[in-house]
């Protein structure tokens, strides 16, 4: 039998991952929290928590283990997680995904970047970094990032047998997908082989702030502005949709683009900038400046669209486009 290797009040190590809809992260917790039961004969549950099921938008998957003397009677959202897996890199810029982790909790990130880039980018004082480059290993293997973050979580919780895992990925796909356990086997094998960590010591006399239970305000009747108005509409003007990619996006070729509009036809956000001038015949005509990252999605619908390969999909280099981004000044402005 084995033992887990630290426990709260209640005799639960839980485990919180912190997603994106579309990553997988809820068949991740479910297929994390069966191998523990079946694979360690501990006791597990898991549950989700989102808003709206689309791909985008933010889901949490809560997972619990216990000694099987304990029993769960607990199926409230993880505040005080022993690991934090956090599946979109860019999440940490909207979401509060650390929120609720002690000076001895772990939280691996889905990046390219270094333990010490990604300490101080989520501002984070100290503690246990684990990074992952997940995204390029489910596109190398062409396979799930939620595979290579398993392998990776696996890697970090020693009291979880991977072999006891991959018996959970070939039960889970061979029936329905035959041709995706290969695959998704060495995804999980490269997540747990190239995981990096590192440790930093805490500042002396630094206390950690308390979990915060809401990323938002909580709107009621004494407390909702005036007239009922939504203060955090649903669309694409006033939110920043970086966090919807999934590690590709478009890159236009400017020398190659002409001008037709047909990516800007498929375009569900209107991400395309266009600007009036006039053609060698002096005639006015709109000419495609570049592309809004903040409101792209990585759908990848203009590259399909583009009919002279002026749009191609590339890896994307950081949470932004950084890498991507034309010298125009996109702003607000020009998509009103």
């Amino acid at each position: 039998m084995v033992q887990l290797p630290k426990v709260n009040d209640l005799g639960f190590f839980e485990i919180r991952l912190e997603s994106i809809g579309g990553l997988g992260a809820n068949l991740a917790g479910k297929m994390l929290a069966e191998a523990g039961v079946v694979g360690s004969g501990l006791h597990g549950v898991s549950f989700s928590s989102y808003g709206s099921e689309k791909k985008g938008s933010p889901v949490k998957a809560h997972i619990r283990f216990c000694m099987p003397d304990t029993l769960i009677r607990d199926t409230t959202p993880i505040e005080r997680p022993h690991i934090v897996g956090v599946f979109h890199e860019a999440l940490y810029k909207t979401v509060n995904v650390t929120s609720g982790i002690k000076e001895d909790s772990l939280v691996l990130v889905n990046s390219e970047k270094t333990p010490k880039v990604l300490m101080e980018r989520m501002g984070l004082a100290g503690g246990k970094i684990a990074v992952i480059d997940a995204t390029g290993i489910a596109l190398e293997e062409r396979n799930r990032v939620n595979m290579a973050m398993l392998g990776a979580l696996f890697r970090l919780c020693d009291f979880l047998d991977p072999e006891k895992m991959k018996d959970v990925i070939r039960k889970s796909l061979e029936k329905k997908y035959p041709s995706s356990v290969d695959p998704a086997l060495r995804t999980f094998q490269r997540g747990y082989d190239e995981v990096k960590f590192e440790n930093f010591a805490f500042p002396e006399g630094y206390t950690l702030p308390e979990p915060k239970r809401w990323d938002i305000p909580v709107l009621g009747y004494d407390t909702q502005p005036i007239g009922g108005v939504v203060v955090h509409p649903g669309n694409s003007v006033l939110k920043d949709l970086s966090i919807s990619r999934a590690g590709m996006m478009p890159h236009l070729a400017e020398d190659k683009c002409i001008h037709c509009a047909a990516c800007d036809n498929v375009c569900p956000d209107f991400c395309f900038v266009w600007e009036e001038k006039e053609d060698k015949k002096g005639r006015p005509q709109m000419f495609l400046q570049g592309i809004d990252y903040q409101y792209c999605k990585g759908c990848l619908k203009c590259v399909e669209a583009c009919p002279t390969d002026a749009l191609s999909s590339e890896r994307e280099q950081d949470g932004y486009g950084e890498a991507h981004r034309t010298p125009h000044p996109f702003s607000l402005v020009h998509r009103l």
